[in-house]
């Protein structure tokens, strides 16, 4: 089932309203103490909820990265006429969580296999992907990328290129696993995401 008819299966249960807002606030800078990391594992609502669950993450934001259109809006981001990808962008304490165990979290979650997109996601809209910040960060990511083509016994599809402008999101998509439970719940188990997920780890050597 793919997400634009699970989408419209939402709107005729209650509506689901996605504005397009005159402008939207840029990334603020991570503050004293604390750095960030993007990462992109298909939809940014399923992601969000993956990664809030962790411990030593601060703040979670979802938008755009990778593509070439200034502020681009859901909707262009959708027709995947823009080059970006749904992404997150998340402020961790790493002094509570590192980078590695952030990677770690990211290849339990993601279909490293799955090139044009993700679970019913499809296209370059929902490719996965490790966008750096660092030196240090690109290093890391290549190591642990490395390993998981171990673990798997193939090659990993996933991209890790360096991070380029973030735009985030509109403001209904942010929490939107918090603010539409039900919907959400619906989308995820419809587009069988953690069904995948599941299956991923039987296969892992």
């Amino acid at each position: 089932m793919k997400r634009a008819a699970i989408i419209l299966a939402l709107a005729w249960l209650g509506g689901l309203i996605l504005p397009i807002p005159a402008s939207r606030a840029q990334p603020a800078p991570a503050a004293a103490g604390l750095e960030t990391a993007i990462f992109a594992s298909g939809c940014f609502w399923c992601t969000e909820s993956d990664f809030d669950k962790v411990d030593g993450v601060v703040e979670t934001m979802p938008g755009y990265i990778g593509g070439n259109t200034k502020n681009p809006t859901y909707q262009q981001v959708s027709s995947g006429r823009t080059g970006h990808t749904e992404a997150l962008r998340v402020t961790y304490d790493p002094q509570r969580i590192s980078y590695p165990k952030l990677l770690d979290v990211y290849w339990n979650n993601v279909d490293p296999l799955d090139k044009d997109g993700q679970f019913c996601d499809r296209g370059s809209q929902y490719r996965p992907g490790i966008f750096y910040t660092s030196d240090t960060q690109r290093q890391q990511a290549e190591a642990s990328r490395t390993a998981a083509s171990q673990r798997f016994g193939k090659p990993i599809v996933v991209e890790i290129t360096k991070a380029t402008e973030f735009t985030l999101a509109e403001e209904v998509h942010h929490d939107y696993y918090k603010k539409n439970p039900l919907r959400y719940g619906i989308y995820r188990h419809g587009c069988g995401r953690d069904q995948r997920l599941e299956a991923l780890r039987g296969k892992q050597g």
